[in-house]
């Protein structure tokens, strides 16, 4: 105990820059912790399954210029030349590509009426063969039959009689019991009914910092329109090989088109979370400089402290103090400087946390994470002082007679 008084009079004669190191210590704690938090949940949602075969799926855009082109007709000759191809397993014209940004979202609710409130939902146009084409996992009802399939023109606003939901989106309509949903029927454009006959385990929709990225559906829609999306599945392995090959088919079926943006969905995921790994970047950055900075802070404050008492550490050691006496009162001074700003920086990592779930809408930071946080501070301040203890410790004895 008298030993710690003499460290807190040590500390109390040089406050400002003890004072300094906590406030700093204080800040990294508070920033390391929320930053590493926010790595953890952008890293969660670019592992996040999209529900789909992603190693073997592209998709392309196809877009027909020739007046003479008959939609209909020259689409279904388009996806029997694609299904046909050696090596693709399906393939399927599509409205939007799941996670890439771009799509279509409408709401659905379980009663019809204006003033019931909906849920949003991602749309997929498709045919019978989305979900062999997708790889999506149909755990309840059935898939579209081809008798169900419709084809939509430009500025069609009405809606075909059944969908696939998924089971997020059957969560979020049916609570109690989602299965329920199978049969059930739900409302789109207010009071427009639609049959649930089947539900997938996930799909997720094309934006993926939307807070509904699980919930999507599946209309049965052939478009009519110049311009459109193919998604191909190919077999295991050949997804590569087969990108060129189906590219040069569809060119030189039909002069009057333009293939564009031939993409793997492996591609289509980097480019969607691109912004996640940059700002993962920036904030692994962040926390290896305010590291840094604490790290050299506690170096500089011990060192200076050091050349003040350079005589009384010397006086210590003539009167019989170790040089490992020496060298803890230097570590437990930093205990204690350390102890104080990890007390204000947990403080304030709960509020910044605080503040980030309420405006971002982020889950409450883990517990376990401030502990690290503590634990991750006291080792840096205990490394960071180390040296200059030592230095310390090997002042010599004869230095209480040298020094005036």
């Amino acid at each position: 105990m008298q030993e710690l008084g003499l460290i807190f009079r040590a500390l109390l004669r040089n406050k400002v820059g003890a004072l300094l190191i906590s406030l700093q210590i204080a800040l990294t704690l508070t920033i390391m912790v929320n930053a590493i938090f926010m790595m953890q949940e952008r890293s969660a949602q670019m592992q996040r399954s999209s529900g789909l075969d992603e190693a073997n799926l592209f998709h392309l855009s196809n877009t027909i210029f020739a007046q003479e082109y008959n939609q209909p007709v020259n689409l279904e000759n388009d996806l029997a030349l694609l299904r046909q191809t050696d090596g693709v397993v399906d393939a399927i014209q599509i409205n939007a590509i799941p996670i890439s940004g771009g799509g279509w979202s409408m709401g659905l609710k379980t009663e019809p009426g204006d003033d019931i409130s909906s849920t949003g939902v991602a749309v997929y146009m498709v045919d019978d063969h989305a979900i062999n084409t997708l790889g999506l996992e149909l755990i309840a009802g059935e898939n579209f039959s081809p008798t169900d399939v419709e084809w939509r023109p430009s500025g069609k606003n009405s809606w075909p009689a059944k969908t696939i939901i998924t089971q997020a989106m059957a969560e979020a309509l049916f609570p109690d019991d989602w299965q329920s949903a199978i049969g059930a029927t739900a409302y789109i454009n207010n009071n427009e009914p639609l049959l649930i006959t089947g539900i997938v385990k996930s799909l997720q929709a094309p934006w993926n910092g939307w807070d509904g990225v699980e919930r999507s559906m599946l209309v049965p829609y052939k478009m009519e329109s110049s311009g459109s999306r193919f998604m191909i599945r190919t077999q295991p392995g050949r997804r590569d090989e087969l990108m060129p090959i189906i590219e040069k088919l569809l060119s030189e079926s039909n002069k009057g088109r333009i293939i564009r943006r031939v993409t793997t969905m492996d591609e289509t995921r980097e480019r969607s979370y691109r912004g996640h790994n940059a700002v993962n970047k920036i904030l692994s950055s962040v926390i290896v400089v305010l590291t840094l900075i604490t790290g050299f802070g506690i170096v500089g404050l011990a060192m200076f402290s050091i050349n003040r008492r350079t005589k009384q550490i010397g006086t210590r050691r003539a009167l019989g103090a170790t040089q490992w006496q020496i060298m803890s009162f230097f570590m437990i001074e930093n205990l204690m400087i350390s102890s104080f700003g990890i007390i204000l920086g947990v403080a304030g990592a709960v509020s910044l946390n605080i503040w980030l779930v309420s405006t971002f809408s982020l889950s409450p930071i883990n517990i376990n994470l401030i502990l690290f946080g503590i634990v991750a501070l006291y080792i840096i301040g205990q490394i960071s002082v180390l040296y200059p203890a030592r230095k310390a410790a090997m002042i010599s004895p004869a230095t209480a007679t040298r020094t005036a």
